[in-house]
């Protein structure tokens, strides 16, 4: 078996998944408002992808990784009882920085400190598209 990227194979031309997933947490790709706040500075950007333990995205100013942030963000949900905004304010921990080849950085944020409310409105944010 040829290794095409690590995680995957070719069986008889068929692109085969070796190993299994590591994230518990399923995660998104979608494009939703997003504030980041960091020793003084603020960016309004949106998410690349998003999970109930983290999201990615990019600034444009270079913070580096095991920096704390707050982060608020603006789900919309549809429910039994119509559609909904819910925001969701946590802290987080840059856990990865890489340059842009377009300018910025892209960061990966750990939310470390989120409450169970919060956490539960993004899984239900997450939930309407993750079969």
């Amino acid at each position: 078996m040829l290794a095409e990227f690590p995680g995957e194979g070719k069986i008889r031309g068929k692109m085969i998944k070796i190993g299994a997933e590591r994230r518990v947490h399923p995660r998104i790709d979608k494009q939703l408002p997003f504030k980041v706040a960091a020793n003084g500075y603020g960016f309004s950007t949106s998410t690349q992808n998003l999970s109930c333990v983290g999201a990615y995205c990019r600034i444009t100013k270079y913070i580096p990784p095991f920096t704390k942030v707050m982060v608020k963000l603006t789900l919309p949900v549809k429910d039994k009882d119509g559609d909904k905004n819910y925001s969701v304010n946590c802290e987080g921990v840059i856990v990865r920085t890489e340059d842009e080849s377009r300018g910025g950085f892209n960061i990966a944020i750990f939310f470390n400190a989120i409450k169970a409310d919060q956490r539960k409105k993004i899984s239900k944010y997450i939930n309407q598209f993750v079969p």
